[in-house]
C-alpha cells in the first residue's frame, strides 16, 4: 500500500476553532434572482446543534503541514491536472495547454496543477501561505479531516455560521453587497471572463482573512474559493447508499463569480462537484462537535 493515501490521525484540537451554540433558523430563499435548478428554497426552518467551526478557510500553510505529516497525495496530484483559469497562466504555461471544457472555456486543462503549484508547474504557494488551498477534491478534504481530527459542516451548519446571526440576509453583513461603497469579499468585478478590474484588490485568491468577519467571529463565508460541504447535492439522494461518485454540495462561491453568470457569493446559494474533482477556487474549512 503507498504511504501516499496512508492518513496518520493527528492531535484533536479546538484551539482557534469558533463554538457556535445551535438553535434553529431561517434556511435558504426564495428570491426571483435564486439559481433554478440549485435548489435553494424553500426557505424553512431548521434546527443545528452546537458545534465548533474554523473561522477560517483552511490555508496552504495548513495543507502543508497534514502533507508533510501524512505524504498524502490529493486527486489532482493523482491524475496528473487540475483546472486552472485562464488568465492566471504564465505564458509559458498557457503555450503547453491543449485542453479546455467546451461550455466552459475560461478553464484551463493543466498537467501538473495542484495544490502546491495553483497555477501549473511554474507556480508555488510560498508567497500565499495564508491564501486557502486550492484544486482540493472532497476526497483531499475528508483526508485532512480525517488527520486533524475534525469534519467537514454540513450545508445547515454553513449557512448558520455564514449567517452571523443575521435573519434571511443576502449576505453574511446584510442585504447590500457593498454598503457604502466597500468591498466586503474577494470576487469578480468588471466584464467576466474577459476583464477583472479587481477593485476588491484581487485577481485570484487573497488571504483568509483579508476581509472583516461577520458578527461570529468568522472570515469569508462568501468568495475567495468554494467550500466543500459534507452533503450531497441532490437532497433527495439515498444517503443510506454508499454512493462515492454522487456529486456532493459546495458553498460560498469564489474569486470567479460575477452576477453575470454566477451570483452564488449569497449565503444561500449552492452548486456541486463531484467528490474526486478540483479546481483553482475549490477549497474548504473544518468544523468540530462540541
Amino acid at each position: 500500500m503507498k504511504t501516499s493515501n496512508l492518513i496518520k490521525l493527528g492531535q484533536h484540537h479546538q484551539e482557534g476553532m469558533v463554538k457556535l451554540t445551535g438553535g434553529t433558523f431561517l434556511i435558504g430563499t426564495e428570491d426571483s434572482d435564486a439559481n433554478k435548478g440549485d435548489q435553494e428554497g424553500p426557505i424553512r426552518v431548521v434546527n443545528v446543534e452546537s458545534f465548533y467551526i474554523d473561522p477560517t478557510l483552511v490555508t496552504n500553510q495548513q495543507f502543508l503541514e497534514f502533507i508533510k505529516d501524512t505524504n498524502y497525495l490529493t486527486d489532482a496530484e493523482r491524475y496528473g491536472w487540475s483546472f486552472v483559469f485562464y488568465n492566471l497562466l504564465s505564458v509559458e504555461t498557457a503555450k503547453s495547454v491543449t485542453q479546455r471544457p467546451a461550455d466552459t472555456p475560461w478553464w484551463r486543462v493543466v498537467e501538473g496543477a495542484d495544490w502546491a503549484h495553483p497555477e501549473g508547474p511554474d507556480s508555488s504557494i510560498q508567497d500565499r501561505l495564508n491564501h486557502p488551498a486550492v484544486h482540493i477534491s472532497w476526497n483531499d478534504a475528508i483526508a485532512y479531516c480525517t488527520w486533524s481530527g475534525k469534519r467537514l459542516l454540513t450545508e445547515a451548519e454553513w449557512e448558520y455560521a455564514a449567517r452571523g446571526g443575521l435573519v434571511q440576509k443576502r449576505y453574511p453583513w446584510g442585504d447590500e453587497l457593498t454598503p457604502n461603497g466597500k468591498h466586503l469579499c474577494n470576487i469578480w468585478q468588471g466584464d467576466f471572463p474577459i476583464e477583472n478590474t479587481q477593485d476588491d484588490g484581487y485577481n485570484s485568491t487573497c488571504p483568509v482573512d483579508a476581509f472583516p468577519s461577520n458578527d461570529f467571529g468568522i472570515f469569508s463565508m462568501v468568495r475567495n474559493t468554494w467550500e466543500w460541504c459534507d452533503n450531497f447535492f441532490d437532497h433527495s439522494t439515498d444517503t443510506s447508499i454508499t454512493q462515492e461518485h454522487q456529486p456532493r454540495a459546495i458553498r460560498g462561491g469564489s474569486y470567479l463569480c460575477h452576477e453575470s453568470y454566477c451570483n452564488r457569493y449569497r449565503v444561500t446559494a449552492r452548486s456541486y462537484n463531484t467528490p474526486d474533482s478540483s479546481s483553482g477556487n475549490m477549497g474548504f474549512r473544518c468544523a468540530r462537535n462540541t
